[in-house]
């Protein structure tokens, strides 16, 4: 089996669903402190050739609690999200059949950070046509007390990978010696950035999948799923 571990992330880029459609199943952490400065709750998308910035807003909580104890504010305007996106991608050619899937994502009534986002993520990945297995992490039982690669590890023994896939990022993180020594093969995934037509003038790599699906088809990106990225 092949195995990839990943944070949620809001309407994440290309790569994230290259490293879902690349596994046999795909887990993600719910059990992991949220980090202010990343991309779980945030993410670019193009406002008038520009790259643009795009966030759920949560409510006030201890910087030190986990993805699943954090909710989003009381006072997040879904409406307001949604004439955005549809305003900067209503002329782009996939709008007719990509929007409905964005905006069923966000209709997704649930005020839980976690489960709003498993829901986006599992709501783009029918809309690919990818069908890997999704698990959450705090189901799975191993000690969720360790950290880093041991870990990972962990989690890989207990449904049984013999493979596991890290985005490219994660080389100076992990040791292929260590996994190997634990009967585990480790890879990296590499996407491959190949520009598509965007509305702008100069092509901006690495936006939200939303921006992909405006412009590409599902056919389209379900090719580029499975081929513009190398395992190393």
């Amino acid at each position: 089996m092949r195995l990839a571990i990943m944070q949620p992330y809001f309407f994440p880029y290309i790569g994230y669903f290259q490293l879902i459609r690349a596994v046999d199943l795909f887990v993600i952490y719910d059990n992991v402190q949220y980090t202010k400065k990343g991309w779980i709750n945030r993410n670019r998308i193009l406002e008038q050739g520009r790259e643009a910035l795009i966030s759920l807003p949560l409510k006030k909580a201890s910087d030190f609690l986990d993805v699943r104890d954090r909710e989003l504010a009381s006072d997040f305007r879904k409406d307001k999200l949604r004439n955005r996106i549809r305003e900067a991608y209503r002329r782009a050619p996939c709008f007719p059949q990509a929007f409905p899937v964005v905006d069923g994502a966000l209709g997704h009534p649930d005020g839980n950070l976690f489960r709003f986002l498993l829901h986006t993520i599992r709501t783009v990945c029918a809309y690919l046509g990818i069908g890997t297995e999704v698990a959450i992490s705090s189901t799975l039982p191993v000690d969720h007390t360790l950290r880093g690669q041991d870990r990972v590890i962990a989690l890989c023994r207990q449904v049984g990978a013999r493979e596991y896939v890290n985005p490219i990022g994660g080389q100076s993180l992990y040791s292929r010696e260590h996994f190997f020594s634990q009967g585990i093969d480790l890879k990296f995934l590499q996407p491959e950035i190949i520009p598509y037509t965007q509305a702008g003038n100069d092509f901006i790599p690495s936006l939200s999948i939303i921006d992909v699906m405006m412009f590409n088809s599902a056919e389209d990106i379900s090719r580029r799923l499975v081929s513009e990225y190398h395992l190393i």
